[in-house]
């Protein structure tokens, strides 16, 4: 009898054993899928492309932003104004470990924080080996000046230059895009030096986008100038150009190529350029109101391009990359194209060499 229980608490021992042997496996089986995952997004041929040596940098990094606005109507009486901003110069400290990176920079231009010239300006880019993502968010402030004026045969050349603060544009946006020769290629290694191409490669991407756009534009303002500068002529300007406001958002889907040219041994030079085909819906006040439902007609192309040299060592980096979006809105008898995008130069340093590299090192 005692011989009995023995071997039903063998067996019901075994059992929690085998049970909790299983569970275990299980939890180690669920941790790897997630590990291989996780490592997916990163995962890299180091033929093509050597990965960081360090986990920390720090970088210093001066930014040049531009932009430029131009409105422009259809018809026998076409016509258009181009407004672009004072341009903007910042620098500032960066700080980094790993794929995260952050810093702050100052505009060198005094700037009265009450003065509707005051720019607000917020971007972010992620870069994995699969993925990347930016998102961006400015409002101009009203510091424009009108930069080119085409109306019929006038000679509008005494307009260019005038400083004008009746235009006020801003725009929100997330792009996604996926990479697919990310073994090989590495957008990383362009623009955030997390990584450094040894070969020179390509690659197609492509990607979604969401956009979210604001003009307000003081017509009065703009025929007022164009009467005191013009006194000698009546120009009129367009009926598509009286309009208060515009709010429209855009879902796009887009498709390119990339570049990575390895021109030299640590030097890189890259280049990209993607296309999309954007469907735009207009909010708030426009000259022939909002549709409801689909119309080919709100259908634009759009498009981004990226361009960067760099030169890495592994354990410093210096380099430049520029980012170029250009977005375009179009109605019966007006439209809207807008062209911004920033200059980067950057020096930075790399350290605290990780635990892999350090083994490597020991004879």
């Amino acid at each position: 009898m005692r011989k009995g229980w023995l071997l039903v608490l063998l067996l019901v021992s075994i059992s929690v054993v085998a049970g909790d042997s299983i569970q275990v496996e299980k939890a180690q089986q669920e941790q790897s899928w997630l590990q291989r995952t996780i490592s997916g997004f990163t995962r890299i041929d180091e033929n093509y492309v050597e990965p960081q040596h360090y986990d920390w940098s720090v970088m210093l990094q001066a930014t040049h932003t531009y932009d430029y606005y131009r409105l422009s109507t259809s018809g026998d009486n076409k016509q258009s104004v181009r407004f672009s901003p004072t341009p903007n110069f910042k620098v500032g400290p960066y700080f980094g470990w790993r794929w995260a990176f952050l810093g702050y920079t100052f505009d060198l231009k005094n700037i009265d924080v009450d003065s509707k010239s005051l720019k607000q300006e917020i971007d972010f880019s992620f870069y994995s080996a699969q993925i990347g993502a930016d998102f961006y968010y400015r409002r101009t402030g009203s510091d424009y000046h009108i930069s080119d004026v085409k109306i019929s045969n006038v000679d509008t050349s005494v307009l260019e230059g005038e400083a004008f603060d009746g235009i006020s544009v801003g725009i929100t946006g997330l792009n996604v895009y996926y990479i697919f020769n990310h073994q090989r290629f590495s957008y990383p290694a362009a623009f955030n030096q997390s990584t450094r191409q040894k070969i020179s490669c390509g690659s197609w991407m492509t990607g979604l986008g969401y956009t979210r756009n604001s003009i307000e534009f003081d017509y009065d303002r703009l025929q007022n100038i164009v009467d005191e500068r013009l006194s000698e002529r009546t120009v009129k300007l367009d009926e598509g150009l009286k309009f208060n406001s515009v709010n429209y958002y855009n879902i796009s889907v887009s498709a390119g190529y990339a570049y990575n040219w390895v021109f030299a041994p640590y030097w890189l030079l890259a280049s990209s350029l993607s296309l999309a085909l954007a469907y735009k819906k207009t909010r708030g006040i426009s000259e022939d109101g909002d549709k409801h439902g689909f119309d080919f007609n709100n259908l634009n192309i759009d498009g981004i391009g990226r361009f960067g040299i760099v030169y890495n060592n592994d354990r410093f980096y210096a380099g430049a990359s520029a980012i170029v979006r250009a977005y375009n809105y179009r109605k019966s008898r007006f439209q809207a194209n807008n062209v911004f995008g920033s200059l980067n130069i950057y020096v930075g340093y790399n350290f605290g060499l990780k635990k892999a590299y350090k083994q490597k090192k020991k004879p």
